[in-house]
C-alpha cells in the first residue's frame, strides 16, 4: 500500500512543487491539498491520510496550532510533518512539542523529501536528529522539566534505548547496538513512549533533552 499524503501550504506553488516530487514516486501518492491549517481536521478525517505535510505558518490556523487540533480530536491521527523556511525557528521546535513527528526545509532536495515522507510514516527513526539536538538546546530550556525523568520509572535498559533513539538510531541500528532482536527494541521503544506519554519518537526525545536526561549539545 502506498503512503498517502495530505499537503497543507498557503503558497500554491509550495504545494505543486511537493506534488510532483511526491507523486513521482510508485509508493507515495498525494491525496489532498489545503491552504490552510483551519482545513485540515475535516480533510484528514474524510481522506484518512498516513502522514500530513504541513507549512509551519499559515494565515489562519498556523502549523502548530493544527497540528494540536489534529492530535486531540482525530482518532487514529496521522503522523505530521511540519514544513518551514527556517530550520533554527522557534515555531518549529513548538510543533515538535505539539506532537509533530518531524519537520522539513522548503528548500529541501526531493530525495530529502521524499525520505522525510517514509521516515515519519514509517515511525522507527528520529527525522534530522542532529537539528532536533539543535532545537532542543536553543529553544527547550524554557520548557525544561526539571529532574531528569524521575517519575518515569524506566528501566536500565528502557534509558539506554531512550539515548539510543536521541542519537537518531533505527529500531534495527539499536538492536545492533545492544545485541538484542528487532522485535525485542520495539518492545522497549513502546515501554518508553507509554511511560513518557510520548506519542511517538520525537516527542519522547523531546522529553529526555527538556529533562535533562539527555543533554542537547
Amino acid at each position: 500500500m502506498p503512503v498517502t499524503v495530505l499537503l497543507v501550504d498557503d503558497e500554491p506553488l509550495v504545494r505543486a512543487g511537493l506534488r510532483a516530487v511526491l507523486e513521482a514516486q510508485p509508493d507515495i501518492r498525494v491525496v489532498g491539498e489545503a491552504a490552510d491549517g483551519a482545513a485540515v481536521i475535516p480533510l484528514v478525517r474524510r481522506l484518512r491520510p498516513d502522514v500530513v505535510a504541513m507549512d509551519v505558518r499559515m494565515p489562519l490556523m498556523d502549523g502548530i496550532e493544527a497540528t494540536r487540533a489534529v492530535l486531540r480530536t482525530v482518532d487514529a491521527p496521522p503522523k505530521i510533518i511540519v514544513v518551514t523556511t527556517f530550520e533554527d525557528d522557534e515555531f518549529v521546535y513548538e510543533a515538535l512539542r505539539a506532537g509533530a513527528g518531524g519537520f522539513l526545509l522548503k528548500r529541501a532536495r526531493p530525495a530529502e523529501i521524499v525520505h522525510a515522507v517514509r521516515l515519519v510514516a514509517d515511525g522507527e527513526s528520529l527525522l534530522f536528529p542532529a537539528s532536533v539536538r539543535r532545537l532542543a538546546a536553543r529553544f527547550g530550556e524554557r520548557h525544561a522539566a526539571g529532574a531528569p525523568l524521575t517519575g518515569a520509572g524506566l528501566t536500565e535498559r528502557e534509558a539506554e534505548v531512550l539515548r539510543l533513539m536521541a542519537r537518531g538510531l533505527s529500531n534495527a541500528e539499536i538492536a545492533a547496538r545492544l545485541v538484542v532482536g528487532t522485535e525485542t527494541v520495539k518492545s522497549h521503544v513502546s515501554a518508553v513512549l507509554a511511560k513518557l506519554g510520548a506519542r511517538d519518537r520525537t516527542q519522547a526525545v523531546i522529553a529526555a533533552y527538556e529533562s535533562g536526561f539527555v543533554a542537547p549539545g
